[in-house]
Protein backbone atom coordinates (compact mmCIF):
# COMPACT_ATOMS: atom_id res chain seq x y z
CA UNK A 1 0.00 0.00 0.00
CA UNK A 2 2.74 2.65 0.97
CA UNK A 3 5.05 2.97 -2.27
CA UNK A 4 8.90 4.17 -1.97
CA UNK A 5 9.25 6.90 -4.55
CA UNK A 6 12.44 8.88 -4.46
CA UNK A 7 12.80 8.43 -0.88
CA UNK A 8 9.45 9.93 -0.45
CA UNK A 9 7.17 7.63 1.30
CA UNK A 10 3.17 8.08 -0.69
CA UNK A 11 -0.17 7.02 -0.89
CA UNK A 12 -0.95 6.53 -4.68
CA UNK A 13 -4.37 6.71 -6.69
CA UNK A 14 -4.89 3.08 -6.19
CA UNK A 15 -4.15 3.18 -2.42
CA UNK A 16 -6.94 5.81 -2.27
CA UNK A 17 -9.42 3.12 -3.04
CA UNK A 18 -7.93 0.01 -1.02
CA UNK A 19 -8.26 2.65 1.90
CA UNK A 20 -11.08 4.77 1.29
CA UNK A 21 -11.84 5.18 5.40
CA UNK A 22 -8.09 6.62 5.52
CA UNK A 23 -8.05 8.82 2.98
CA UNK A 24 -11.84 9.77 4.58
CA UNK A 25 -10.47 11.33 7.55
CA UNK A 26 -8.66 14.10 4.98
CA UNK A 27 -11.09 15.14 3.15
CA UNK A 28 -9.64 18.19 1.45
CA UNK A 29 -6.07 15.93 0.74
CA UNK A 30 -5.27 15.57 -3.07
CA UNK A 31 -5.83 11.80 -3.40
CA UNK A 32 -3.39 11.53 -6.56
CA UNK A 33 -0.14 11.70 -4.00
CA UNK A 34 -0.41 12.28 -0.10
CA UNK A 35 2.99 12.57 1.40
CA UNK A 36 3.18 10.77 4.46
CA UNK A 37 6.60 12.12 5.40
CA UNK A 38 9.23 14.89 4.39
CA UNK A 39 11.84 13.85 1.12
CA UNK A 40 15.62 12.83 2.81
CA UNK A 41 16.76 13.34 -0.90
CA UNK A 42 14.28 16.30 -1.26
CA UNK A 43 13.61 15.48 -4.93
CA UNK A 44 9.90 16.13 -5.72
CA UNK A 45 7.88 18.06 -3.90
CA UNK A 46 3.71 17.79 -3.29
CA UNK A 47 2.89 20.03 -6.87
CA UNK A 48 5.97 17.80 -8.52
CA UNK A 49 8.34 20.59 -8.76
CA UNK A 50 11.94 19.59 -8.46
CA UNK A 51 13.67 20.48 -5.34
CA UNK A 52 17.10 18.95 -4.24
CA UNK A 53 17.48 20.41 -1.15
CA UNK A 54 13.98 20.99 0.74
CA UNK A 55 14.06 22.98 4.18
CA UNK A 56 17.51 25.04 3.60
CA UNK A 57 17.91 28.58 3.04
CA UNK A 58 21.05 30.30 2.15
CA UNK A 59 21.67 33.60 3.10
CA UNK A 60 24.89 36.39 1.99
CA UNK A 61 26.15 39.11 3.86
CA UNK A 62 27.74 42.02 2.23
CA UNK A 63 31.03 41.36 2.45
CA UNK A 64 31.17 38.12 -0.59
CA UNK A 65 28.27 37.86 -2.40
CA UNK A 66 30.48 36.79 -5.62
CA UNK A 67 31.18 33.43 -3.67
CA UNK A 68 28.12 33.25 -1.90
CA UNK A 69 26.46 33.41 -5.60
CA UNK A 70 29.00 30.87 -6.88
CA UNK A 71 27.82 28.52 -3.88
CA UNK A 72 24.49 28.36 -4.60
CA UNK A 73 24.75 28.03 -8.11
CA UNK A 74 26.63 25.16 -7.64
CA UNK A 75 24.00 23.81 -5.47
CA UNK A 76 20.94 24.96 -7.91
CA UNK A 77 19.59 26.81 -5.45
CA UNK A 78 18.43 30.94 -5.25
CA UNK A 79 19.75 32.82 -2.48
CA UNK A 80 17.47 33.97 0.47
CA UNK A 81 16.02 37.45 0.32
CA UNK A 82 17.81 39.56 2.93
CA UNK A 83 18.54 43.40 2.79
CA UNK A 84 21.28 44.80 5.03
CA UNK A 85 21.79 48.21 5.55
CA UNK A 86 23.25 51.36 7.96
CA UNK A 87 21.62 53.94 9.63
CA UNK A 88 22.51 57.38 9.74
CA UNK A 89 24.66 56.78 13.13
CA UNK A 90 26.78 53.59 11.60
CA UNK A 91 24.69 51.15 13.05
CA UNK A 92 23.94 47.88 11.04
CA UNK A 93 20.56 46.49 10.20
CA UNK A 94 19.89 43.59 8.34
CA UNK A 95 16.33 42.42 7.29
CA UNK A 96 15.31 38.74 6.53
CA UNK A 97 12.81 38.59 3.38
CA UNK A 98 11.43 35.16 4.01
CA UNK A 99 10.18 32.52 6.55
CA UNK A 100 12.40 30.75 8.20
CA UNK A 101 10.56 28.82 10.28
CA UNK A 102 11.99 25.28 10.89
CA UNK A 103 14.45 25.66 8.12
CA UNK A 104 18.02 24.96 8.36
CA UNK A 105 20.07 28.40 7.56
CA UNK A 106 23.36 28.97 6.24
CA UNK A 107 24.62 32.33 6.38
CA UNK A 108 28.08 33.10 4.24
CA UNK A 109 29.77 36.13 5.62
CA UNK A 110 33.93 36.38 4.87
CA UNK A 111 35.95 38.49 7.60
CA UNK A 112 37.54 41.22 5.18
CA UNK A 113 36.66 44.04 3.94
CA UNK A 114 35.71 46.15 5.97
CA UNK A 115 35.91 43.55 9.01
CA UNK A 116 33.98 44.92 11.98
CA UNK A 117 30.78 45.94 10.30
CA UNK A 118 30.48 42.50 8.32
CA UNK A 119 31.55 40.55 11.82
CA UNK A 120 28.41 42.93 13.49
CA UNK A 121 26.32 42.40 10.29
CA UNK A 122 27.23 38.39 10.89
CA UNK A 123 25.79 38.19 14.12
CA UNK A 124 22.45 40.43 13.68
CA UNK A 125 21.77 37.86 10.74
CA UNK A 126 22.47 34.83 12.62
CA UNK A 127 20.18 36.61 15.53
CA UNK A 128 17.66 37.12 13.46
CA UNK A 129 17.20 33.40 11.91
CA UNK A 130 17.38 32.06 15.41
CA UNK A 131 15.02 33.97 16.79
CA UNK A 132 12.70 33.33 13.63
CA UNK A 133 12.62 29.54 14.87
CA UNK A 134 15.29 28.41 12.23
CA UNK A 135 15.90 25.07 13.48
CA UNK A 136 19.75 25.24 12.94
CA UNK A 137 21.68 28.19 11.93
CA UNK A 138 25.41 27.79 10.25
CA UNK A 139 27.72 30.41 9.59
CA UNK A 140 29.94 29.69 6.74
CA UNK A 141 32.85 32.16 7.37
CA UNK A 142 35.87 31.14 4.26
CA UNK A 143 38.10 33.68 5.89
CA UNK A 144 38.01 33.90 9.88
CA UNK A 145 38.20 37.32 11.78
CA UNK A 146 40.88 38.06 14.41
CA UNK A 147 42.56 34.42 13.53
CA UNK A 148 46.19 36.06 14.19
CA UNK A 149 44.94 37.10 17.73
CA UNK A 150 44.73 33.34 19.30
CA UNK A 151 47.79 34.02 21.76
CA UNK A 152 48.80 36.69 24.07
CA UNK A 153 52.11 36.18 21.81
CA UNK A 154 51.73 39.53 19.90
CA UNK A 155 54.55 41.07 18.64
CA UNK A 156 53.62 44.63 18.31
CA UNK A 157 52.74 44.33 22.09
CA UNK A 158 55.93 45.22 24.64
CA UNK A 159 53.95 43.90 27.33
CA UNK A 160 52.09 40.20 26.21
CA UNK A 161 50.70 40.07 29.93
CA UNK A 162 47.72 41.91 28.83
CA UNK A 163 47.50 41.05 25.23
CA UNK A 164 43.73 40.11 24.46
CA UNK A 165 42.89 36.40 22.56
CA UNK A 166 40.42 37.99 20.35
CA UNK A 167 39.89 34.57 18.11
CA UNK A 168 38.39 33.49 21.33
CA UNK A 169 36.43 36.34 21.68
CA UNK A 170 34.99 36.21 18.27
CA UNK A 171 34.01 32.00 18.90
CA UNK A 172 32.02 33.56 22.10
CA UNK A 173 30.35 35.85 20.33
CA UNK A 174 29.27 33.75 17.56
CA UNK A 175 28.09 31.16 19.74
CA UNK A 176 25.98 34.10 21.85
CA UNK A 177 24.41 35.02 18.82
CA UNK A 178 22.72 31.96 18.27
CA UNK A 179 24.80 30.00 15.63
CA UNK A 180 24.84 25.78 15.41
CA UNK A 181 27.80 25.18 13.48
CA UNK A 182 30.87 27.17 12.07
CA UNK A 183 32.35 26.00 8.50
CA UNK A 184 35.38 27.87 7.78
CA UNK A 185 38.61 27.72 5.75
CA UNK A 186 42.60 26.94 6.43
CA UNK A 187 42.21 28.67 10.00
CA UNK A 188 45.83 30.55 10.87
CA UNK A 189 45.82 28.19 13.90
CA UNK A 190 43.94 24.88 13.96
CA UNK A 191 43.23 25.40 17.67
CA UNK A 192 40.72 27.63 17.51
CA UNK A 193 38.40 25.01 16.97
CA UNK A 194 38.57 24.36 20.62
CA UNK A 195 37.84 28.03 21.20
CA UNK A 196 34.05 26.85 20.53
CA UNK A 197 31.65 24.31 22.23
CA UNK A 198 29.43 23.85 18.80
CA UNK A 199 30.86 22.02 15.92
CA UNK A 200 33.44 23.71 13.68
CA UNK A 201 34.73 22.28 10.18
CA UNK A 202 38.01 23.51 9.17
CA UNK A 203 37.96 22.96 5.47
CA UNK A 204 41.77 22.57 3.93
CA UNK A 205 42.27 24.23 0.77
CA UNK A 206 45.16 22.33 0.23
CA UNK A 207 43.32 19.85 -2.44
CA UNK A 208 42.62 23.33 -4.73
CA UNK A 209 46.48 23.99 -4.55
CA UNK A 210 47.49 20.56 -5.47
CA UNK A 211 45.32 20.66 -8.60
CA UNK A 212 46.21 24.21 -9.48
CA UNK A 213 50.03 23.73 -9.33
CA UNK A 214 49.60 20.22 -11.22
CA UNK A 215 47.24 22.08 -13.90
CA UNK A 216 49.06 25.27 -14.10
CA UNK A 217 53.12 24.63 -13.45
CA UNK A 218 54.31 22.20 -15.75
CA UNK A 219 57.64 22.00 -14.08
CA UNK A 220 56.07 21.03 -11.01
CA UNK A 221 57.75 17.55 -10.58
CA UNK A 222 60.82 19.48 -10.48
CA UNK A 223 59.08 21.93 -7.89
CA UNK A 224 59.87 22.23 -3.83
CA UNK A 225 57.41 23.29 -1.80
CA UNK A 226 58.38 26.00 0.76
CA UNK A 227 57.04 27.68 4.60
CA UNK A 228 57.68 30.94 4.94
CA UNK A 229 57.86 30.41 8.14
CA UNK A 230 57.70 27.31 10.26
CA UNK A 231 54.18 27.71 11.53
CA UNK A 232 53.58 26.49 8.19
CA UNK A 233 55.62 23.48 8.32
CA UNK A 234 52.65 21.12 8.12
CA UNK A 235 50.73 22.48 5.55
CA UNK A 236 53.62 22.32 3.02
CA UNK A 237 54.93 18.66 3.85
CA UNK A 238 51.63 17.88 2.73
CA UNK A 239 51.75 19.35 -0.24
CA UNK A 240 54.80 18.01 -0.82
CA UNK A 241 53.88 14.29 0.19
CA UNK A 242 51.17 15.03 -2.18
CA UNK A 243 53.20 16.22 -5.02
CA UNK A 244 55.85 13.28 -4.15
CA UNK A 245 58.60 16.44 -4.08
CA UNK A 246 61.10 18.30 -1.41
CA UNK A 247 60.07 20.52 0.74
CA UNK A 248 61.81 23.32 2.73
CA UNK A 249 61.24 26.32 5.55
CA UNK A 250 62.10 29.67 6.20
CA UNK A 251 63.02 30.36 9.54
CA UNK A 252 61.89 34.18 10.38
CA UNK A 253 62.13 36.78 13.22
CA UNK A 254 59.99 39.46 13.63
CA UNK A 255 60.68 43.06 15.06
CA UNK A 256 57.05 44.08 15.42
CA UNK A 257 53.71 43.44 13.40
CA UNK A 258 54.01 43.39 9.97
CA UNK A 259 57.84 43.72 9.78
CA UNK A 260 60.35 40.70 9.32
CA UNK A 261 63.50 41.04 10.96
CA UNK A 262 65.52 38.43 9.70
CA UNK A 263 65.35 35.17 7.65
CA UNK A 264 67.36 31.62 7.26
CA UNK A 265 66.45 28.91 4.85
CA UNK A 266 66.19 25.79 5.82
CA UNK A 267 66.58 23.23 2.55
CA UNK A 268 68.23 23.03 -0.96
CA UNK A 269 66.35 25.06 -3.83
CA UNK A 270 69.12 25.40 -6.23
CA UNK A 271 67.81 24.75 -9.55
CA UNK A 272 64.06 24.09 -8.38
CA UNK A 273 61.02 25.48 -8.85
CA UNK A 274 60.39 27.39 -5.46
CA UNK A 275 56.34 27.69 -4.57
CA UNK A 276 55.65 29.02 -1.57
CA UNK A 277 52.97 28.62 0.51
CA UNK A 278 51.01 30.23 3.17
CA UNK A 279 47.73 30.67 4.79
CA UNK A 280 47.36 34.25 4.67
CA UNK A 281 49.27 37.47 3.27
CA UNK A 282 48.74 40.75 4.84
CA UNK A 283 50.71 43.60 3.37
CA UNK A 284 52.95 40.24 1.73
CA UNK A 285 56.44 41.42 3.09
CA UNK A 286 57.24 38.16 4.04
CA UNK A 287 56.79 36.20 0.54
CA UNK A 288 58.41 38.88 -0.68
CA UNK A 289 61.83 38.56 1.29
CA UNK A 290 60.51 34.98 0.88
CA UNK A 291 60.96 35.11 -2.58
CA UNK A 292 64.15 37.33 -2.83
CA UNK A 293 65.76 34.81 -0.71
CA UNK A 294 64.93 32.17 -2.74
CA UNK A 295 66.34 33.40 -5.95
CA UNK A 296 69.76 34.32 -4.07
CA UNK A 297 69.85 30.12 -3.13
CA UNK A 298 69.35 30.02 -7.01
CA UNK A 299 65.53 28.59 -7.45
CA UNK A 300 65.06 28.86 -11.02
CA UNK A 301 61.74 30.08 -10.65
CA UNK A 302 59.70 31.44 -7.23
CA UNK A 303 55.75 31.36 -7.32
CA UNK A 304 53.04 32.24 -4.58
CA UNK A 305 50.03 29.83 -3.15
CA UNK A 306 47.76 31.54 -0.94
CA UNK A 307 44.80 30.94 1.13
CA UNK A 308 43.55 34.31 1.79
CA UNK A 309 44.80 36.84 0.13
CA UNK A 310 43.86 40.15 2.20
CA UNK A 311 46.87 42.35 0.51
CA UNK A 312 46.50 46.11 2.26
CA UNK A 313 48.70 48.52 2.06
CA UNK A 314 51.44 47.98 -0.54
CA UNK A 315 50.89 44.89 -0.90
CA UNK A 316 50.02 44.80 -4.35
CA UNK A 317 52.88 47.30 -5.41
CA UNK A 318 55.05 44.54 -3.76
CA UNK A 319 54.22 41.87 -5.79
CA UNK A 320 54.67 43.28 -8.72
CA UNK A 321 57.74 44.51 -7.72
CA UNK A 322 58.92 40.71 -6.90
CA UNK A 323 60.34 38.08 -8.68
CA UNK A 324 57.07 36.02 -8.68
CA UNK A 325 55.88 34.65 -11.96
CA UNK A 326 52.24 34.21 -10.17
CA UNK A 327 50.53 34.69 -7.20
CA UNK A 328 47.66 32.35 -6.99
CA UNK A 329 45.06 33.17 -4.49
CA UNK A 330 41.75 31.64 -3.39
CA UNK A 331 38.45 33.40 -3.45
CA UNK A 332 37.73 33.27 0.12
CA UNK A 333 38.32 37.24 -0.38
CA UNK A 334 37.36 39.12 -3.12
CA UNK A 335 40.10 39.21 -5.38
CA UNK A 336 38.75 41.13 -8.66
CA UNK A 337 40.19 44.77 -8.05
CA UNK A 338 43.82 42.90 -6.99
CA UNK A 339 43.79 41.22 -10.27
CA UNK A 340 43.44 44.46 -12.15
CA UNK A 341 45.94 46.05 -10.33
CA UNK A 342 48.37 42.93 -10.92
CA UNK A 343 48.80 40.61 -13.80
CA UNK A 344 50.66 38.31 -11.64
CA UNK A 345 47.74 37.40 -9.78
CA UNK A 346 45.37 34.41 -10.07
CA UNK A 347 42.96 32.91 -8.23
CA UNK A 348 41.25 29.48 -7.23
CA UNK A 349 38.06 28.61 -7.09
CA UNK A 350 36.95 26.99 -3.55
CA UNK A 351 32.89 27.84 -4.12
CA UNK A 352 32.99 24.01 -4.97
CA UNK A 353 34.45 23.51 -1.67
CA UNK A 354 31.99 25.27 -0.02
CA UNK A 355 28.93 24.16 -1.56
CA UNK A 356 29.94 20.61 -0.98
CA UNK A 357 30.50 21.01 3.16
CA UNK A 358 27.12 22.74 2.78
CA UNK A 359 24.84 20.12 0.72
CA UNK A 360 26.38 17.05 3.25
CA UNK A 361 25.96 19.39 6.12
CA UNK A 362 22.63 19.36 5.35
CA UNK A 363 22.30 15.80 4.48
CA UNK A 364 24.12 14.53 7.73
CA UNK A 365 26.58 13.43 5.40
CA UNK A 366 30.56 13.26 6.40
CA UNK A 367 32.94 16.25 5.20
CA UNK A 368 36.00 14.68 5.74
CA UNK A 369 36.10 13.66 2.11
CA UNK A 370 37.20 17.22 1.24
CA UNK A 371 39.90 16.95 3.53
CA UNK A 372 41.96 15.41 0.50
CA UNK A 373 39.61 16.09 -2.40
CA UNK A 374 38.49 18.82 -4.43
CA UNK A 375 34.68 18.04 -5.75
CA UNK A 376 33.76 18.83 -9.11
Amino acid sequence: MVALDDGVRTLRKRDSRACPDLFASFPTLNHEEYFVGPSPSGRRTTQGQVSKMPNIKIFSGSSHPELAQAIVDRLGMNLGKVVTKKFSNLESCVEIGESVRGEDVYIIQSGCGEVNDNLMELLIMINACKIASASRVTAVIPCFPYARQDKKMIPSLQDKSRAPISAKLIANMLSVSGADHIITMDLHASQIQGFFDIPVDNLFAEPAEVKWIKENIPEWRNSIIVSPDAGGAKRVTAIADRLNVEFALIHKERKKANEVASMVLVGDVRDKIAILVDDMADTCGTIVLAAEKLMDAGALKVFAILTHGIFSGPAISRIEAACFDAVAVTNTIPQEKHMKESSKIQVIDVSMMFAEAVRRTHNGESVSYLFSNVPY
